[in-house]
């Protein structure tokens, strides 16, 4: 391979990086808009809990047969229709305001964002070389944390100038030119991806690709793992600025506050790839993460210590928190059963996630209903962390027999 053309390969792996970033944009649109949908749709703390899950439900059913879709497809064809999607969802939505019809659009927003999440990882590895392909899925694993810090602060700013359907409207427009750049930049998919190539070269079928994926320990380990870690970072992120706004903290000031815990994440992901390249065991990284974000979690919402120790403790669960997603998609890859089911597997990965994201926020809600305030939220979160602490140790377990079989 020739200096320019890996370049060129560089830069269309920082492309789908930038694609994932603004495709989680349109996640996590809605927390900074959920104190003002609250009181103009009249929701209880419950009802907000899952009009913040609900774009997981096409994940949450979807994850796996889209990512076998993606390989028949093509996998940059899949990318580029999942923004479509996006876009006209996003301004769709905005013809109404009804809680049913913002649900249906952020359901379909959910579908959108996964035909975008599914194939990027399978891309990456095809652009970049093995040596930095940790690196590069360190950055990658960073996509929804900077998509997040984004819109928590510049949805904040622009909610407090205009309504949630100009924020909806002007995400449309900016996915619609991520669109175009990615299908100037991004190299078209090889012609043996099409369905009668690989039909013709004797790939596996469908169902083949299912059985592998899902018969592999490895791969159910690795995804029940990402989603008790994802149940705990979406119910965490996505209440604070409802927490804030409870607490007399309105606006911006909110939008920064929860953004800076977001953006945190980001550390724990890009510290993730380097730690991994140098040989760290990533049991140890995931279990640390976890252990962290249990005693966090406690921190911030189980004691009474001053509002400045509790918000850093809120920043260190997302930052020490942000080493298991990086470190689960690297071992996503590592547990896949060949290099064609690596797709499906990040799809089963990216499933069983959003049933983490799905579950999460109703059930924190629905413990601190029950309990009368936010300060038994760490029981909730503490109980997904020691859950993924358990799938984490049976995950190291199965690496080590298998690498001892080779």
């Amino acid at each position: 391979m020739s200096c320019d053309e890996s370049r060129r390969d560089l830069l269309a792996a920082f492309t789908l990086v930038a694609v994932g970033v603004c495709a989680a944009l349109h996640i996590w649109k809605l927390p900074p808009a959920l104190p003002s949908l609250q009181a103009q749709l009249g929701l209880d703390l419950v009802q907000s809990g899952f009009l913040l899950s609900i774009v997981q439900i096409g994940g949450m059913i979807l994850g796996l047969p889209i990512g076998l879709a993606a390989e028949r497809i093509g996998l940059r064809r899949c990318v580029l229709a999942g923004m479509a999607i996006l876009t006209t969802a996003s301004a769709a939505g905005t013809l109404f305001d009804t809680t049913g019809m913002i649900m249906l659009f952020r359901g379909i927003e959910g579908c959108g964002f996964l035909m975008v999440a599914m194939p990027v990882p399978s891309l990456i590895r095809r652009l970049v070389p093995p040596a930095s392909l940790s690196r590069v899925m360190s950055l990658w694993s960073c996509y929804m944390p900077f998509g997040t810090v984004l819109i928590l602060i510049a949805g904040a700013w622009a909610l407090s100038v205009a309504g949630w359907q100009t924020l909806w409207l002007g995400l449309a427009g900016l996915t619609l030119a991520m669109l175009l750049l990615a299908w100037r930049l991004v190299p078209g998919d090889a012609p043996a991806t099409a369905p009668h190539a690989r039909s013709v070269a004797g790939g596996p079928s469908a169902l083949q690709m299912v059985r592998l994926t899902l018969g592999s320990k490895g791969v159910w380990l690795v995804a029940l793992t990402f989603g008790t870690y994802s149940a705990q970072w979406i119910s965490v992120i996505g209440f604070l600025p409802t927490i804030y706004s409870a607490a007399g903290i309105l606006g911006k000031v909110a939008g920064v506050l929860t953004g800076l815990v977001a953006g945190a994440n980001i550390i724990g992901n890009l510290a993730a790839g380097q730690l991994l390249h140098r040989g760290f065991a990533p049991q140890r990284l995931i279990v640390f993460g976890f252990l962290t974000m249990i005693g966090c979690a406690f921190v911030t919402f189980g004691t009474t210590l001053p509002a400045g120790v509790q918000y850093a403790a809120v920043v260190t669960l997302s930052a020490v928190g942000g080493l298991i997603p990086a470190t689960l998609f690297v071992q996503a890859i590592a547990v896949a059963p060949s290099a064609q089911t690596t797709t499906t597997t990040v799809g089963w990965l990216q499933q069983c996630s959003s049933l983490g994201q799905f579950v999460g926020p109703p059930v924190v809600a629905w413990v601190v209903n029950l309990t009368g305030g936010w300060q038994s939220t760490w029981l909730a979160t503490g109980a997904f962390a020691l859950a993924g602490i358990g799938l984490a140790l049976a995950l190291g377990s199965v690496r080590r027999r298998a690498a001892a079989t080779v």
